[in-house]
């Protein structure tokens, strides 16, 4: 079991070493680009931006039968559908709100951002095969980057793998979060349930704590709550980690009618993210398996104190944000 030790603890540290750039204290500078018809298929942009860049230095890439000559754009018969993706979004430029307000209909937005730098503007009227196709294309992608770029969730997953170790035992307990989260998702993805999203990540931060605690009672041989009834720790903060992902899901902008489809083909791409991680963790638990390495008696110890230190370093820096925002 030592190589199992070494394997996680390399692991954990791995995941501490690559997230503290994701904790910055400081908001990502946002831009507001709006796009108003004022006749069919043809559109009037305005752009604005704290601090102020000018839309000249924006690369704005628009759907190839749309002609863009800013303020202007033309997109004919066909209208606005299809991908939009501004290239050279960064630290100046984080996120971009998109605006398209048609005639007729509802205004839209949608959240272009670093993570997800393409949006794809459906256009209204039925529901097409193209649009369907374009729907899965868009948020099944999402939901796949959305889980593995999220190390909080991954962490929480590693610590349940880490208790249950495998078997029906592991395949029941994250059958469980899976459960949980995609009820909880689906519930604020709808408005049934609403929780503010810095509060929200301070608790996804503590229930990586809470696992990393129930860890140390496994490695001390106490017999924790999550070692007992994993699935119901997995099912109950489960619901936690999906409010998490809605809030993901919120800023895209979506029509209510496309949005059942939406959050089926983003909780797909979640899914194949998450089963694609606990593969992996699997193979490499069995690939060292078979190797004879020799781990210090304090160094067993280490990975499950790196999850409580990381954790409870994020809930730290996320609960002074919410401080900071009242």
């Amino acid at each position: 079991m030592t190589a199992i030790r070494y394997l996680r603890l390399a692991l954990i540290l791995l995941a501490a070493l690559i997230q503290p750039s994701l904790l910055r204290a400081h908001e990502a500078a946002m831009g507001v680009l709006e796009f108003r018809e004022v006749r069919p298929g043809a559109f009037i942009g305005r752009w604005t931006m704290e601090p102020t860049i000018g839309p000249e230095r924006v690369d704005l890439r628009v759907p190839s039968h749309c002609l863009l000559r800013l303020p202007e754009m033309n997109c004919g018969q066909k209208g606005l559908v299809g991908p939009i993706t501004i290239t050279n979004l960064g630290s100046n430029m984080s996120v971009v709100l998109l605006k398209v307000i048609p005639i007729t209909g509802e205004a839209r937005s949608y959240t272009i951002s670093t993570a997800n730098p393409v949006v794809s503007i459906l256009g209204a009227g039925a529901p097409t095969l193209e649009t369907w196709l374009e729907l899965a294309k868009t948020y099944v992608n999402y939901g796949i980057d959305h889980i593995l770029l999220g190390a909080d969730h991954l962490l929480f997953v590693l610590g349940l793998i880490w208790i249950v170790g495998g078997g029906w035992r592991l395949v029941k307990t994250i059958t469980a979060f899976t459960i949980g989260h995609s009820a909880s998702l689906a519930a604020a993805a709808f408005g049934l349930i609403g929780v503010p999203e810095r509060p929200l990540n301070a608790c996804i931060a503590l229930s990586i704590a809470f696992v990393g605690v129930e860890i140390v009672k496994q490695q001390r041989g106490e017999i924790g709550i999550t070692a007992r009834y994993p699935w119901a720790v997995a099912f109950t903060f489960g619901l936690v980690h999906g409010i998490g992902f809605a809030g993901a899901l919120a800023g895209l902008g979506l029509e209510r009618r496309l949005l059942p489809a939406a959050l089926l083909f983003f909780n797909v791409g979640v899914e194949i993210g998450q089963l694609a991680f606990v593969l992996l963790v699997l193979a490499l638990i069995w690939a060292h398996r078979r190797l004879d390495a020799v781990v210090p008696r304090w160094g067993a110890a280490l990975p499950a104190y790196a999850i409580g230190s990381v954790s409870m370093f994020w809930f730290f820096g996320r609960l002074a944000r919410v401080f900071a925002a009242i």
